[in-house]
Order: structure tokens, then C-alpha cells, then sequence
């Protein structure tokens, strides 16, 4: 059945909405794709849904052909499961709890890890039934505190999420790589540019881990790649230690006045006026900054961790919040070191952070090796220590990868130095090992009739982020530009003019395209402007567009392909032939 314009529940809009920051949040509301019910929570319209029926549609194909199969569960769940794996705990204030009216604890959903567990172990037994893939496509949520960019943060979101349950390692990684194909495969098939990064497992556990970036300035993730090939989320990257270096003839450590020197570049001014050196001036580099941390763990207990890094490096909190995952981490606050009178701030050294028993925790970025020489803090108010070296004067309770990397730094692997992109999280895989299967008892007998615990690994889509980064990649200053393979009609037809001859060539076309296969969206209002349906049609970004206007008294048409810009004048007659064949090579290039 054609579906009209007249009849599309379907509202325009010329002005951005006020909440959106992103092209994609702008446009899919300006739309008539979404709209915003809440912050974060979106209510999908007839076009929204078609879209991501059609991305789905593509999802569940190449998961069945990967072998997995289709199961879903309630997004209520009850909150047993989680408090024995230890998330209950550990999701924080990302997670929606509530109570039934009998009092029982119940949480929202935002993974379903534990059920996938409990699902399995209530049906399988034997190592006979693995290995197994199963997957749903359902709704998630998580309590963020900043939801932005429309689709791409919000509160509720949907996803496809599978899970592998293997007998052993070896076939875990069988398993595993049939994933990441599958994924290779739906991002192909969406024309969507991906990266595959290593990455953190965070909150899920496991051991390897991967994401799929789609490359994007307005991404959250930050990743690296290298000339020989490394790529990895910035989360995940290692330093290059360096070599320890020798203590022996090295300067006893001497404190000299520093007055009004709480930064490090009034630090590095005054060393350079007062203390210079003889063969180069300091730099931001010669000091070690010690950045002060509050860390609450999921038991809600708070303490402090000093993180003390090179000065010309900043801390890069979502490696730190990696790093000390599940915990959360934020910059401490005067409550804090009004508790801790010997942090001296801006003024903070190792001396006091020493390992100490625990009550604060010194932590040191990997560069700062046995040997190195620091200006730092004399824990005294206009005090600096020249010449405090790392194995000799001071030590730490460990080491942290939470330093900023930068480009320019080495890759890990040794592979070049770094370069730095921006990116939008689209899907990601682990290999959760044992650590939900130990939790909720999943076990089963192998070929020798002994128990076995279930290896298992998790692979999730986040399928309304696809649709959204779709959105932010396939637009211009005119609207939306969807690709074939996606978009909520093949063809739309405009009358643009007035007259009973144009509605009814039009509708003889629409009728026509319809019939040959397509999605057919006619635009025949009354009493609307043709610039005002040219002016939608862009907006709403199908890939043909074919105009019934004034050149129909020579007898043509015009076609309009959305994303190139092509205009073609055609034959009445021929139309049908030409939009089949350009919706052909639509389909085969992607576009």
C-alpha cells in the first residue's frame, strides 16, 4: 500500500530543537523520527521505526547466519541474580532499582548477562548441547547523569545482545571470531565505516575485548591507531616503560622556596629564574604532578588515591575510571583534604605519599621509572623539592595507566607513533570467561562425565546508536541522506504544481513503483508549497526522489538522486524503467 503524506503521521520542523546538540539529534526530530518524551527517553514515529526495523532486519540475518538464535527476555528483572555476580552493586547509580509492592528489589535492565546465565543453566547440562549462541534484540537502561546527543546517550536504549557458552577457552575463541565476523558483515552491509579497536572490558569482566568505532568527530570514544597497524581504544593502551636509569652520583635532593607556585607553569618560571640549570632549561616534563582522586567503590566506601605523573601530561579520568573500574572516581574535594591536613595542595610530594598502610593510595604513571629526578611538591605551602628520585627518596603503592596519551606517543607493540581519533561506540565483543558462569553455578558434565564450568563470551549492538550514527554520517546542510540499504522508503513521489493531470500521473507512477517491489512514500498534499515539499523531501532523506512538476507538459519527469545531488529529466514513460534501475545500483553500491 502507498503511503501519502497527507496520511503519514508526520510533523516537520524548520527550527532546531533547543535540547539537541548533535546534526543527528537535530535533524532525526526535525524529521518526524523522534521525539523526546524525557531526557535521555525517546519515543520513536512511523519513519524512526522504519529505519531501525530495516537495521534490525540486518542485525538478525547475520546473526542467524552466524549461527545464533533468537530468544528475549523481560527488560524487569528481578534483582537475586545480580546481587550474586556483585553488579547490583557495581552499576551504582547507573542503575534503575525500584520495589515491588511486596518490597522485593527490581532493576531496569541495561545488560542481561545474568539471565543469559540462569536461561542456560535451567535448560543445558551436558557438554552435547554446546556450544550455543543465543541472542535477543530488546530495550536497555542506565540512569546516566549527562544523557546527550539524542540516541547516542540516552537513558533507554536498544541493543542486540548475544552470548556464546562454550565448553572451553579454544572454543570460546571459535565462537568469538564467528562474532566478529557477523559484525564485520552487518557494518558492511549498513555502508557504516568502522574501526576495531582493543578495548576494556569494564562493569562486563572477561578477559579480550574489542570495539567497533565508527569514526566520528562527535564520537565519546577516543582511539589510536599506528602506522603498522595497532589500533586500540585509548582506555586500553599501555605505555612504553622506559629503562630504569642509574642513582648512582646523583645530587642529594635540596628544597628551595617557591612562593605563589600552585601550577606547573609558575613552578617551571620560578625554577628557571631561581634555580636555573646549566645544560637546558626546565620544562613542565621535569615535574611530577600528584593529583589528588576520591574513590568510591561499589560498597560505598570512599577513599583517596593520589595519581603523580610527569607535569607536561594531564590525567585522562576515563582511563583513571578504566583503570579502578567498578569504582567511581572524582576529583577530591576541600571536605576531603580538610580530612587529610598533609596533602598541602598545590604543593603535594611523594615523601608523604609513600606507601603509607593504605589510608591514601600513591599511584604513578609507568614513565616515572627507578632513577628519574623530579621537581615536585615539598608537602609545605611555597615549597618545592629539586632532585627527588624515584628509588631513592620516594616509592609508590603501585603504578596506574591514567596519564592523557597523546599523539606522537609510541604504540605499545612498537608498530610507529600514535595518531589520535575520535569515534562512536557502535558494538562491542568479550570474552567473559567463567566469571557469570562461576557467579550463578553454570556447569555442565564433559566427555569424561565431569563437572565443567561454561566458558562464555558476550557480543552487544547498541542498534538505536547505529540508526543515530547512521543519521550523523549520512546528512548534509539540507537534511538527512540515507543509504538504500536503511532508508524508510526507496522512492518518494512529489507533485509539485497543481492540477489534476499531475495527482494523476503521479499516483500512475507511485502505483507503478510500488508494484515493481519498492516502498513508494507520495507526497500529493493540497494547499502546500512545492519549495515547502521540496523542502521536506531533503529533510526526510530518501534516495530517489521523483518530481511531477511543470515539465510534464514536455512530457518528463524529473528524478533526483538525494545524497550525489543528480537531477535527470525522463520520459513519462521510461520513469519506471530509470528509478528501478537507479534503485539497483543503489542497493549494489550501498548507497
Amino acid at each position: 500500500m502507498i503511503t501519502t503524506m497527507s496520511n503519514l503521521f508526520l510533523r516537520t520542523l524548520r527550527e532546531d530543537p533547543a535540547e539537541a546538540e548533535l546534526d543527528s539529534h537535530k535533524l532525526l526530530v526535525r524529521a518526524g523520527y523522534i521525539r523526546r518524551a524525557a531526557p535521555g527517553v525517546y519515543t520513536w514515529l512511523p519513519l524512526g521505526l522504519r529505519v531501525l526495523r530495516k537495521i534490525e532486519t540486518i542485525v538478525r540475518e547475520e546473526m542467524e547466519r552466524a549461527g545464533a538464535q533468537e530468544v528475549l527476555f523481560p527488560a524487569l528483572l528481578p534483582a537475586d541474580a545480580y546481587k550474586a555476580t556483585g553488579r547490583w552493586e557495581e552499576y551504582g547509580p547507573l542503575l534503575f532499582r525500584l520495589k515491588d509492592r511486596r518490597g522485593g528489589d527490581y532493576l531496569l535492565a541495561p545488560t542481561h548477562e545474568e539471565q543469559f546465565t540462569l536461561l542456560v543453566k535451567s535448560m543445558f547440562s551436558s557438554y552435547k548441547d554446546l556450544p550455543l549462541t543465543i541472542y535477543q534484540i530488546q530495550t536497555k537502561y542506565r540512569d546516566e547523569a549527562r544523557p546527550r546527543g539524542g540516541l547516542l546517550r540516552g537513558r533507554e536504549f536498544i541493543m542486540k545482545d548475544a552470548y556464546s557458552f562454550d565448553l572451553d577457552a579454544d572454543e570460546l575463541e571459535s565462537s568469538y571470531q564467528a562474532q566478529r565476523k557477523a559484525y564485520q558483515a552487518i557494518f558492511d552491509r549498513l555502508g557504516l565505516e568502522y574501526v576495531i579497536c582493543s578495548a576494556m572490558a569494564g562493569a562486563m569482566g572477561g578477559s579480550k575485548s574489542e570495539e567497533f568505532l565508527h569514526p566520528s568527530g562527535v564520537g565519546e570514544d577516543t582511539y589510536v591507531v599506528s602506522p603498522g597497524g595497532y589500533v586500540a581504544n585509548t582506555e586500553a593502551v599501555t605505555t612504553v616503560v622506559p629503562n630504569p636509569l642509574p642513582m648512582e652520583g646523583l645530587p642529594p635532593a635540596q628544597v628551595f622556596p617557591t612562593p605563589n607556585t600552585p601550577t606547573i607553569d609558575s613552578l617551571v618560571a620560578v625554577a628557571n629564574a631561581e634555580h636555573p640549570r646549566s645544560d637546558r632549561e626546565w620544562t613542565a616534563a621535569d615535574t611530577l604532578k600528584n593529583v589528588v582522586f576520591a574513590v568510591t567503590s561499589p560498597e560505598g566506601e570512599r577513599t583517596l588515591v593520589v595519581v603523580g605523573l610527569p607535569g607536561d601530561r594531564e590525567v585522562d579520568v576515563k582511563r583513571l575510571e578504566a583503570a579502578l573500574a567498578p569504582a567511581e572516581v572524582e576529583v577530591a574535594t576541600e571536605e576531603d583534604f580538610e580530612k587529610h591536613p598533609e596533602l598541602v595542595q598545590g604543593y603535594i610530594g611523594p615523601e608523604v605519599l609513600s606507601p603509607n598502610g593504605g589510608e591514601v593510595r600513591y599511584l604513578l604513571d609507568p614513565r616515572v621509572v627507578d632513577g628519574t629526578a623530579w621537581i615536585t611538591g615539598a608537602n609545605k605551602k611555597d615549597h618545592h623539592v629539586f632532585g627527588l628520585v624515584k628509588g631513592r627518596d620516594f616509592q609508590a603503592d603501585g603504578t596506574i595507566e591514567a596519564a592523557e596519551v597523546r599523539a606522537g606517543d609510541p604504540a605499545p607493540d612498537g608498530s610507529g607513533a600514535l595518531e589520535i581519533h575520535r569515534g562512536i561506540e557502535i558494538g562491542h565483543i568479550f570474552q567473559l570467561g567463567q566469571k557469570y558462569a562461576k557467579a550463578l553455578d553454570l556447569k555442565v558434565l564433559d566427555q569424561n562425565g565431569k563437572t565443567q564450568t561454561v566458558t562464555m563470551g558476550s557480543y552487544g549492538i547498541g542498534v538505536s546508536r547505529v540508526l543515530a550514527a547512521m543519521a550523523e554520517s549520512f546528512r548534509d546542510e539540507s537534511g538527512l541522506a540515507w543509504p538504500s540499504v536503511v532508508a524508510p522508503f526507496d522512492v518518494q513521489v512529489v507533485v509539485a504544481g497543481k492540477g489534476e493531470e499531475l495527482d494523476t500521473v503521479a499516483l500512475d507512477l507511485a502505483t507503478q513503483c510500488e508494484a515493481a517491489g519498492m516502498d513508494v512514500l507520495l507526497d500529493e498534499r493540497r494547499g502546500v508549497s512545492a519549495g515547502v515539499k521540496f523542502a521536506d523531501a531533503e529533510l526526510l532523506g530518501v534516495p530517489l526522489i521523483l518530481v511531477v512538476g511543470r515539465g510534464l507538459k514536455d512530457g518528463v519527469v524529473e528524478l533526483r538522486e538525494r545524497r550525489t545531488g543528480v537531477r535527470d529529466n525522463i520520459p513519462v514513460a521510461e520513469a519506471l524503467e530509470e528509478v528501478w534501475k537507479r534503485h539497483g545500483l543503489l542497493v549494489e553500491e550501498g548507497r
